[in-house]
C-alpha cells in the first residue's frame, strides 16, 4: 500500500522518524477501522511500524495509529499486515453477538433489541432493552441455545442486497450501524437461525466461535440491561478459573467438589443459629437474666 498522509502531533507532515508516534493513511488497507461496536485491528507495516489501533472517522477513510520502527515519508510503499490471532478472536466474539441477540429475543421476548455493543479480542459486551434482570435460568437457556448453534459448525454466509430487500428477507438491522443502498446480510445457523445486517468481521463458520459463556449481567440504565460474555479460549480460561476456585473451596471445607453446595448451606445454617443464640444471650443479659453471673462473687477486702 502507498502512504498517502502522515499526521504527527496534530499536524500533517511529509515524513517522520523512527520512534515517532503518528497516524498514517494508506491508499488501501486490510485493517478494520473501529465502528459498529467492533474495535479496530492491530498489526504492523512490516519492518516499518507497529499498529496499535485503526479508526474510521469517515466512510472509507481509515487511520492507522502507528509507532515507527524506521523513518517513513509520504509516497513510501508498505506491507500492511493485521494481527491474525487478534482478528480471529474479534471475529468469533462479533459473530457470537449475533447469536446472543437472537437467543435473547427467543428466550426473553421480541421486545428485546440491541442498544449498544462492544466487541474486542477478549470479550463482548451487549446492551439490550429489557426492564428486569435476566434470571440465572434465562441466562442458562440463552447459553444453551447459542452453543447449540455454535456446535452445528455451519458456514456463516454473507450476501450483498439492497436495504429494502434485506429487511423484506427478515434481516435485522443492528443498533449503531450505518447502512447505504447496498447492505451486507449475515446468516448463521441451520435454517438461517440468525439473519442480520452487519458490516463487521465475522467467523467463517459457527464452530470457529468454539464455546460461549456469559460472565456478567447488570443494569446500565432504566430498561437497559448489559451482558458480558467470552468465547473460544477466553471462555475455556474463564471456566477453568471457576473450577480451580471451586476446588480450592472444596479443599478448605474438606469435602468433594460435588458436596460444596450442601456444606456451604450447612455452614450458613450453623452461623445463623449461632448468631441467633448470641442475640438471645445478649438480650438475656440486658434484661438482667445473666444466668447467675455475679451471684457468688466474694467481696473485695484489703
Amino acid at each position: 500500500a502507498n502512504v498517502l498522509a502522515i499526521v504527527k502531533d496534530g499536524a500533517e507532515v511529509a515524513s517522520a522518524a523512527a520512534g515517532d508516534k503518528v497516524f498514517i493513511v494508506l491508499n488501501q488497507t486490510p485493517f478494520y477501522g473501529e465502528s459498529g461496536g467492533q474495535v479496530g485491528d492491530i498489526g504492523e507495516f512490516a519492518g516499518v511500524a507497529t499498529i496499535a489501533n485503526t479508526t474510521k472517522p469517515l466512510d472509507d477513510f481509515f487511520v492507522h495509529e502507528a509507532t515507527l520502527q524506521k523513518s517513513v515519508k509520504v509516497g513510501d510503499k508498505v506491507t500492511a499486515q493485521i494481527n491474525v490471532i487478534n482478528r480471529n478472536a474479534i471475529r468469533a466474539n462479533h459473530s457470537a453477538t449475533h447469536l446472543l441477540h437472537k437467543a435473547l429475543r427467543d428466550v426473553l421476548g421480541e421486545h428485546v433489541t440491541q442498544k449498544g455493543s462492544q466487541v474486542t479480542a477478549d470479550r463482548l459486551r451487549f446492551d439490550i432493552s429489557h426492564n428486569k434482570p435476566v434470571s440465572r435460568e434465562e441466562i442458562a437457556e440463552v447459553e444453551k441455545r447459542v452453543n447449540e448453534v455454535i456446535w452445528q459448525n455451519t458456514p456463516i454466509t454473507t450476501q450483498i442486497l439492497s436495504a429494502d430487500d434485506a429487511i423484506k428477507a427478515g434481516a435485522m438491522a443492528l443498533f449503531g450501524e450505518k447502512y447505504g443502498d447496498k447492505v451486507r446480510v449475515l446468516s448463521m445457523g441451520r435454517n438461517n437461525y440468525s439473519v442480520e445486517l452487519c458490516g463487521g468481521t465475522h467467523a467463517r463458520a459457527t464452530g470457529d466461535i468454539g464455546l460461549f459463556k456469559i460472565i456478567s449481567e447488570s443494569a446500565v440504565a432504566a430498561g437497559i440491561r448489559r451482558l458480558e460474555a467470552v468465547t473460544r479460549d477466553e471462555a475455556f480460561k474463564y471456566l477453568s478459573e471457576q473450577e480451580n476456585t471451586l476446588r480450592e473451596i472444596a479443599n478448605s471445607l474438606k469435602v468433594a467438589v460435588s458436596e460444596v453446595p450442601a456444606r456451604v448451606e450447612q455452614i450458613a445454617a450453623e452461623r445463623k443459629k449461632l448468631e441467633k443464640d448470641l442475640a438471645d444471650a445478649k438480650k438475656q443479659i440486658a434484661l438482667g437474666g445473666g444466668g447467675g453471673l455475679g451471684r457468688n462473687r466474694r467481696p473485695i477486702t484489703r
